[in-house]
């Protein structure tokens, strides 16, 4: 889905125009990304949390130059569903495919 379709989902479902959710979903985003940059987590109940994540440095591969080099730590935004959130797309799951994850 994009974000065009969401807009266009929400305004048909509230009756608010398209316009107004359309900024109103921009706003979201940038408060997020907002937070993010701040380093401040965004935590929404029942749906999941915005966070921000450390990567510790590493040492890496060119393989074409088969050089070895050091990607430097860094911060990268992650996003963590809520429980229901995961509970609600593994009912999803389950009702077209069989469990494959509980072998005996």
């Amino acid at each position: 889905m994009t974000k065009a379709e969401l807009v266009s989902k929400i305004a048909k479902r509230t009756g608010i125009e398209r316009e107004a959710v359309l900024t109103t979903v921009e706003a979201f985003m940038e408060e997020v990304k907002g937070s993010l940059a701040a380093g401040e987590a965004v935590h929404l109940r029942g749906f999941g949390s915005f966070l921000v994540k450390h990567r510790a440095q590493k040492t890496g591969r060119l393989l074409a130059q088969n050089t070895t080099i050091i990607i430097p730590a860094h911060d990268v935004p992650a996003f963590k569903p809520a429980d229901v959130f995961v509970d609600q797309v593994k009912q999803r799951g389950s009702t077209t495919a069989p469990d494959s994850t509980n072998r005996s």
